[in-house]
């Protein structure tokens, strides 16, 4: 997705959440399906849940200091403690208040414990999600606002506390994560979007970038580097007689293969070492099977 110049006139929605919902949804590659994560929200949620549960645990730990002393236990207490089904009897008889607030106190923390492990669990998840790219950032930011040409400036399509939701890429996160982020795809991405623009899905000034043809292009150009190293290689080594030039190429050759994987793809440490490793025995071969000399 990438601001540029739009060609032919689309009927608009309604400027506010109908324009800006129709923007993020004509999306195809669903890359604006961007929204505030509100993290101080969250985690503050989280503080308090924490402390709620604290506070659980130090009334249960009251219980249990109770029901152990010689002053407030009971053989009662004892059997309640050691019996799932006497304590649930005993919680459900009138005039056991003990035991009540005993029970009270299991399904208040089961209530607490189940809503703090599902804000944790929620949040390790939102976590892994990246903000939105520069580019993405400023094409929804461009979507949020208008220009008013007699304030000359640019104001946001929703109102009151909602007029800052896209004024800042910092706390937003983009819930459809692009599936190749190596260096190559960034390069392409960032210099040559115009080439990959979605004709068909413009609106006012931005026009849509296919992630897909820029996937396709991106796995063509990775094809044909590989072709050339490995071509390229060979030939060099082919039209080679002298055993320290052979020497001088296999290793550049080498060096060249090893720093394209490991700059240009995601690949990880023992993959690039790997396929290094893999490239390097295949020219040896060539050299050390006498492949490697023109034939006199």
């Amino acid at each position: 997705m990438d601001p540029e110049a739009s060609a032919g006139a689309l009927i608009a929605p309604l400027d506010g959440y109908p324009s800006l919902a129709a923007f993020i949804a004509s999306d195809p590659d669903h890359t604006s399906l961007v929204f505030k994560r509100f993290d101080k929200l969250a985690a503050r949620n989280l503080l308090y849940l924490q402390s709620e549960l604290a506070e659980l645990q130090a009334k249960q730990d009251q219980f249990d200091t109770e029901d152990q002393s010689l002053e407030h236990g009971s053989l009662e207490s004892k059997a309640c403690a050691m019996n799932w089904e006497r304590f649930r009897h005993a919680s459900g008889e009138v005039d056991n208040e003990k035991q009540r607030e005993r029970m009270k106190l299991v399904t208040d923390i089961r209530t607490k414990i189940k809503e703090y492990r599902e804000a944790l669990m929620f949040e390790s998840s939102l976590a892994m999600l990246k903000a939105p790219p520069r580019r993405t950032f400023e094409a929804i930011n461009h979507a949020f606002t208008r220009f008013n040409k007699t304030a000359n400036r640019r104001d946001p399509v929703l109102a009151g506390y909602s007029s800052t939701l896209y004024s800042s890429n910092d706390d937003l996160v983009m819930l459809k994560q692009p599936q190749h982020e190596d260096r190559l795809t960034s390069f392409v991405q960032s210099k040559l979007p115009v080439l990959f623009i979605s004709g068909g899905r413009r609106d006012n000034d931005t026009a849509y970038v296919s992630e897909r043809r820029i996937a396709r292009f991106v796995n063509v150009i990775s094809i044909l580097l590989a072709f050339i190293l490995l071509f390229v290689a060979i030939i060099s080594l082919y039209v080679t007689s002298s055993p320290n030039k052979k020497l001088g190429i296999v290793g550049a050759f080498i060096a060249l293969f090893a720093a394209s994987v490991g700059l240009l793809t995601t690949a990880k440490k023992a993959e690039v070492f790997a396929a290094t490793a893999a490239y390097a025995a295949v020219l040896v071969v060539f050299v050390s099977g006498n492949l490697g000399s023109k034939p006199d």
